[in-house]
């Protein structure tokens, strides 16, 4: 009766500002509000759905998509969904489109793009390496020359790993001049220059423009970019030179490679490049990611005076990404922390000069930081954490791969009022490290363990019984390569886990069918609990075809992402398992061993 007394405008504003799968748990709870959700979803101008959900085309065009026609920006998973999906969905009111993970679409759905959807201003795509290249560009050009108002542009083809397939070997010809984001891949070292070249071109009436008329520039006169993101076969000084000499208003640089070779000192990047990078002063975020997918290589040319360089010169700098800097001492690195005062996020990866140095004074110099990422640093220490202990800023940390990172680092991690993500994969924490936590105050939402060598069940009960908070505002647990972790530790989730709606048990071996039957049951146990919604189940060895009546009937109701390759559950054939997705439209159901959410394999995906 309260409910009623609700003016319907009050109410409907109040909807309007909750997210979808808020506004879906809502419309459980009585009939008025099932009304109000209808009518609130049918004026979404914005939906963007969860990643990890992926509807099939009948659920996106009935049950969403169909009840909010003219909707301005929207965002889902394509893992299911073909041309004939989304093509209804298109017209001159879209003015942002991100499509995830389009296994199904055609590179004519490009074109379709660009004839309905004249008005765009943001485009995402993922899309499959499939036809030729030149199906592609000539489907791209279409698109390009239609949607004449882009102002972000980004286009990931999967699967052209090999780099050789000039996939936007024409792109450069045919961008709008209103592009000020441009995200790409992958490409050829050579065409991401000859594409940055065409920018100069663009951009040279825009900056003479601006000389003669020392007025503020239009951006409508001529190119001007400000975010560039290549993934490519190689970064090289000539190119870093190229994007300097030819993009004056760059604000944020993405570059990462994947060679297959160590590079040729010519052909390679080295202290010229960042020299060169340092005349980039509105630069604000900066990557350079020297990939080890295909071979273990670094920057071996790029050292400590490089550093020095890049920092006096882009002293405005807000981000940092380094990965492959193998030359780069303390020195290096400690220069960043002390020149950018701006410095929020900073991320070092596979570094093997990175020390307790580097962070020597942290806590008087790195008060804005909020995210700090050292991976797989191997000479870093609890030492280094204890710099960061009064740090009020400070939201998430990954320590992944420091495997001299111990318990008492747990300690000083615990005063970070504000840390909401921690990742400590691969470290040397134990039990007792989880009771520090399990007693703390952190808001910690997302939680890795992954092979903690030294963590068994006493460490989980201690983490969700140790009376502090972790138990109510944790999330997103991963628990995956612990030998340690029995049916206890899941059961022990499963009852006192009441945030928990992402669980990775992979390679546990000694998981059996109770543990998934506890989280099963995870909502009955809680009563109030949140419904788990990502369960990565791969290579639990221990589980049997029995496991699968868990997932008949109404258990796992929440479910959106279930991954079970490389177990008995995998097996084709089984009645209840194939019911339980066929109930479901809205689940992934993953056999191939991706990480949650497929984000690393969805070309494979099977359903």
């Amino acid at each position: 009766m309260a409910l009623q007394r609700i003016p319907d405008s009050i109410l409907m504003e109040i909807l309007l500002k909750l997210e979808l799968e808020t506004l879906c748990s809502v419309a459980c709870v009585s009939k008025t509000l099932q009304s109000a959700v209808v009518e609130a979803i049918s004026l979404l101008s914005t939906l963007h759905l969860p990643i990890a959900f992926s509807p099939d085309s009948q659920t996106l065009k009935i049950g969403i998509l169909g009840r909010c026609r003219g909707m301005r920006s929207l965002t889902v998973n394509c893992l299911r969904l073909d041309d004939s999906s989304l093509v209804d969905f298109l017209g001159p009111h879209l003015l942002e489109l991100n499509l995830l993970c389009c296994s199904l679409l055609s590179y004519k759905f490009l074109a379709s793009v660009g004839k309905l959807c004249p008005n765009l201003r943001v485009l995402m795509l993922e899309l499959v390496a499939q036809d030729s290249p030149e199906v592609f560009n000539r489907n791209l050009a279409e698109l390009l020359t239609r949607c004449l108002f882009l102002d972000s542009i980004s286009l990931k083809i999967r699967g052209a790993g090999d780099v050789e397939a000039n996939y936007f070997s024409t792109i450069e010809t045919f961008l709008p001049k209103t592009v000020k984001t441009l995200k790409l891949k992958s490409l050829l070292h050579q065409e991401a220059i000859c594409i940055i070249n065409k920018l100069r071109d663009y951009g040279n009436s825009l900056i003479t423009t601006y000389s003669r008329s020392f007025e503020s520039p239009q951006l409508s006169s001529g190119l001007m970019l400000q975010c560039l993101s290549l993934t490519l076969d190689v970064i090289s000084n000539e190119l870093i030179i190229t994007i300097v000499d030819s993009l004056p208003f760059l604000v944020e640089l993405h570059l990462e490679d994947m060679p297959n070779q160590e590079q040729l000192l010519h052909h390679d990047l080295t202290n010229r490049g960042l020299q060169s990078l340092s005349t980039c002063h509105n630069l604000i975020s900066l990557s350079l990611i020297r990939g080890r997918h295909n071979h273990q290589v670094s920057f071996k040319k790029l050292n400590d005076m490089g550093m020095f360089l890049l920092s006096e010169g882009c002293k405005g700098l807000e981000s940092v990404r380094f990965c492959g800097f193998s030359k780069v001492s303390d020195a290096g690195f400690a220069s960043i922390f002390h020149s950018c005062n701006r410095l929020k996020k900073f991320e070092i990866r596979n570094s093997s000069h990175f020390s307790d140095l580097a962070l020597d004074g942290f806590d008087a110099i790195g008060c804005s930081v909020t995210e700090l990422r050292l991976l797989s640093c191997s000479l870093i220490t609890s030492e280094s954490v204890k710099q960061l202990a009064y740090s009020t800023s400070l939201e998430v940390l990954d320590l992944c791969g420091c495997k001299s990172i111990s318990d008492s680092s747990l300690e000083s991690i615990s005063t970070l009022c504000n840390l909401s993500s921690l990742n400590l994969t691969s470290t040397d924490v134990t039990n007792y490290g989880l009771s520090v936590l399990g007693e703390g105050s952190l808001p910690i939402v997302r939680l890795s363990l992954r092979s903690c060598k030294r963590v068994t069940e006493e460490g989980i009960y201690r983490l969700f019984y140790g009376g502090g908070t972790v138990s109510k505002t944790l999330s997103a647990l991963d628990l995956g390569h612990i030998s340690g972790i029995t049916d206890r530790a899941i059961q022990i989730i499963a009852s006192a886990g009441v945030g928990i709606t992402e669980l990775c048990i992979r390679s546990c071996f000694h998981v059996t069918d109770s543990s998934v039957e506890a989280l099963a049951m995870k909502k009955q146990f809680q009563g109030e609990g949140m419904l788990l919604r990502r369960l990565d189940l791969f290579n639990c060895i221990g589980l049997s075809i029995g496991a699968c009546r868990s997932f008949r009937g109404p258990q796992f109701r929440g479910l959106q992402w279930l991954g079970i390759g490389n177990t008995r559950l995998s097996s084709n054939g089984d009645v209840g398992l194939v019911e339980f997705c066929s109930k479901r439209p809205w689940l992934t159901l993953c056999l191939e061993g991706c990480e949650v959410g497929c984000y690393d394999g969805w070309q494979f995906h099977r359903s």
